[in-house]
């Protein structure tokens, strides 16, 4: 497998995490409050990566340069976004709630591109816009001809906007351990949350829904965070987004599945056009001739591209991280925009 369908796989795995849980969320969240399931949620991440840390690294750790970047993660994916997702779901239905959160995708795609400059091809675009167009199919087909309720739809709008804030400041931590950015993340996140649920009068939530938030927070928020930090190390935020926008497609599947809404010919449409997309994205292929200067950093790697040709005494594989050294190169070979191919 190529760097770029290695990191859309992983991309694909935390769409599906994340996707199944939305419907749950949104059973779960209409007996506890809007912070409260954020803080349940991300308590359940923070738990969950702090028990798979204590057995595995795989990353650099973290920094005190680092501290900046985590509080603005954890305000805006890991108390915001989620508390207008618990409320908005309550609001619109679990399937069209599902449905929106394809904005997620959109917003990503348009940050990456203006604050990191990812360079976006034709391919590319054409595939961001048949799954853009694919979630539009679901919005329409779950409104059937009704009207949305408008305060709903702009919450969880609102969510997706700050989950692609959250997505565009992780990028830079992606190369960092992923379980200590999840446990940071969480554990910040859940405190934030529940001052708020405290200062709103949330109230203590009932037992089997709060059992089930935690569930969904280390399934659904730890391990697709996870998953989509690394989808971040091989291709870049804007190509993680796009793909990622199959987590609305799969909240949406499990919410016909449990009677949410009927199959009909816009679902049919839209999971043509979410295939033809990440069909796009795993089958894309970017190389040229480019050159890199010296550098030293630390970073989780193996040695099996182009770029890490040092060797151990005695010798390692698999993923692993250390500090290293590159020497001037320039060469041709497939690539994604990863930490060694910033270029555009």
């Amino acid at each position: 497998m190529t760097a770029i369908a290695r990191g859309v796989g992983y991309a694909a795995l935390a769409a599906v995490a994340f996707g199944i849980t939305t419907p749950v969320v949104a059973w779960a969240g209409a007996w506890v409050g809007p912070f409260a399931t954020a803080a349940l949620l991300y308590l359940g991440a923070a738990t969950s990566s702090v028990v798979l840390r204590a057995r595995a690294h795989h990353g650099a750790p973290l920094t005190r340069a680092d501290a900046p970047r985590i509080a603005g993660v954890a305000v805006a994916g890991a108390a915001v976004a989620p508390a207008l997702l618990a409320w908005g779901l309550h609001h619109t239905g679990a399937t069209t709630g599902a449905l929106l959160l394809n904005l997620e995708a959109v917003f990503t795609i348009v940050l990456a591109r203006v604050i990191f400059r990812e360079p976006i091809g034709g391919r590319v675009a054409l595939a961001v816009t048949a799954i853009v167009a694919g979630g539009a199919m679901l919005v329409l087909g779950a409104s059937g001809g009704a009207e949305l309720r408008v305060p709903g739809v702009l919450a969880v709008a609102g969510a997706t906007l700050a989950w692609a804030i959250d997505n565009t400041l992780t990028r830079p931590l992606a190369e960092r351990d992923p379980l200590a950015v999840v446990a940071a993340k969480g554990l910040l996140g859940a405190s934030l949350s529940i001052a708020a649920a405290l200062i709103a009068g949330d109230g203590l939530p009932p037992l089997r829904p709060a059992l089930v938030l935690l569930a969904c927070g280390a399934t659904g928020y730890g391990l697709s965070l996870r998953l989509y930090l690394i989808a971040q190390r091989r291709i870049g935020a804007g190509r993680t987004g796009s793909v990622f926008a199959l987590a609305p497609f799969v909240g949406a599947a499990v919410a016909i599945a449990v009677g949410d809404r009927a199959l009909d010919d816009a679902t049919l449409i839209a999971a043509t056009l979410f295939a033809f997309g990440v069909y796009l994205h795993v089958s894309e292929h970017h190389h040229h001739e480019h050159a890199h200067g010296a550098v030293d950093h630390e970073h989780a790697h193996t040695h099996d591209d182009a770029h890490h040709t040092h060797t151990h005494d005695p010798p390692v594989t698999g993923e692993h991280s250390h500090p290293h050294h590159h020497d001037p190169v320039a060469h041709d070979h497939d690539h994604a925009p990863d930490l060694h191919h910033d270029h555009h």
